[in-house]
């Protein structure tokens, strides 16, 4: 039998953060077992590649640009060259900037705001047959991203499919059978995936 594959079609932080998903079953919970804490809707946002973002100076439009968050999670500035962007919010890059800019100008006022949303997305890994990102519509469950990712492949272990979920700091690890996904068992059929969650078929 061919070796299983698994591999994280993520990026910088959320390569590191999943990286060991194919570690076998691990620690887990089971999906009608999880209770989800929900989106935390007054969290920030974190600004992240893909973002379009507007840097505002007062009263120097000329250092004042609006931007798109490259792969590399920088954006070019007048004076500063290359800036860090991903994984700040806006306000806390705002102050990085103020900052930075006091050797340049005397008491810089600096505002940014996210003015174009990157497209929400999930990552399907493992024994599928077209690991990747894929967009992430409104209430996209697992079934229907292992269908985009092309269903499992033959070397597929349907009793470990995994999502990898961010909850606050600690990152969750909950099971499902492929068996309850196409039968619509339990909560495995109304599970709804959120943007970043990490899809794994062992």
């Amino acid at each position: 039998m061919m070796p299983r594959v698994c591999s994280i079609f993520a990026t910088g932080v959320m390569a590191a953060l999943f990286g060991s998903a194919c570690a076998g079953a691990g620690q887990y919970v089971w999906v009608d077992e999880y209770r989800d804490t929900g989106s935390r809707p007054d969290t920030a946002y974190v600004i992240g590649p893909g973002d379009v973002i507007q840097v505002r100076v007062f009263n120097q439009d000329q250092l004042s640009t609006r931007a798109r968050v490259r792969a590399d999670g920088k954006i070019s500035l007048p004076l500063l060259n290359d800036v860090s962007a991903a994984g700040l919010t806006a306000e806390t890059m705002a102050g990085t900037l103020q900052t930075r800019l006091k050797s340049f100008i005397r008491a810089p006022l600096v505002t940014v705001s996210v003015e174009e949303a990157r497209q929400a997305s999930v990552y399907v890994s493992g024994e599928v047959m077209k690991p990747g990102a894929y967009a992430l519509d409104n209430g996209t469950g697992v079934l229907h991203a292992l269908v985009n990712a092309g269903g499992v492949t033959q070397y597929a272990s349907t009793e470990l499919i995994f999502v990898l979920r961010q909850d606050g700091p600690a990152t969750t690890r909950i099971r499902f059978t492929y068996r309850d996904l196409i039968r619509l068992r339990g909560k495995a059929s109304t599970f709804k995936l959120r943007p970043g969650d990490v899809i794994v078929v062992e």
